[in-house]
């Protein structure tokens, strides 16, 4: 028996939607064609948290337009955990996010690391390790780290460059993925 999403879908239709590589509406951004390689004409995130044990598993995008209230939730669940302030994430972020997720075929949700910081936050982070960029995307709330535990850092990496749209970064020892809408780049940490 076929099982019935919250979006009264059923599983099969929505993964199907979801997988499609065309995307029928006009693209918004210069480097659409790139990021949105995955995105299909329904677009879902899922994603947790360790540090607030939140989760989000919503569509955020159906047939070219963002749902405004999923965005919403969306940008709180990705605020600075550490002082609890939200900023709009840019939607490519999001978007790279999750047609990366598409692509590696996982049920499992994103453990999200790191979305928005706080320049405060930033500052601090930078204070403890080397790896913290002056400058960070996700002060922008264009960047995430993220980690899967059914795929590894290399298949994350190479997911998310796939969708040619942004920055990779593989940290390897800390098992994680950073993912931006910045300049087309990868680097290993």
């Amino acid at each position: 028996m076929a099982e019935i999403t919250k979006t009264g879908m059923t599983r099969r239709a929505l993964l199907g939607a979801f997988a499609a590589t065309a995307v029928a509406a006009t693209p918004t951004f210069s480097k659409a064609a790139g990021f949105l390689r995955g995105g299909g004409d329904i677009r879902r995130i899922r994603m947790f948290s360790g540090r607030t044990g939140e989760r989000i598993d919503m569509v955020y995008w159906i047939d070219g337009d963002y749902i405004k209230d999923a965005v919403k939730e969306i940008n709180h669940f990705m605020r600075d955990w550490r002082t609890d302030e939200t900023i709009s994430i840019d939607l490519r972020t999001i978007d790279i996010m999750a047609a990366s997720h598409n692509l590696l075929d996982v049920d499992e949700p994103y453990m999200m690391l790191s979305g928005y910081r706080s320049p405060k936050t930033n500052a601090m982070l930078r204070r403890r390790s080397r790896g913290v960029a002056k400058n960070s995307l996700h002060m922008r709330g264009q960047a995430a780290d993220l980690r899967l535990a059914s795929r590894s850092v290399g298949q994350m990496a190479n997911a998310a460059k796939a969708c040619r749209a942004g920055g990779v970064g593989k940290y390897r020892g800390s098992n994680f993925v950073h993912m931006d809408c910045g300049i087309v780049r990868s680097w290993s940490g």
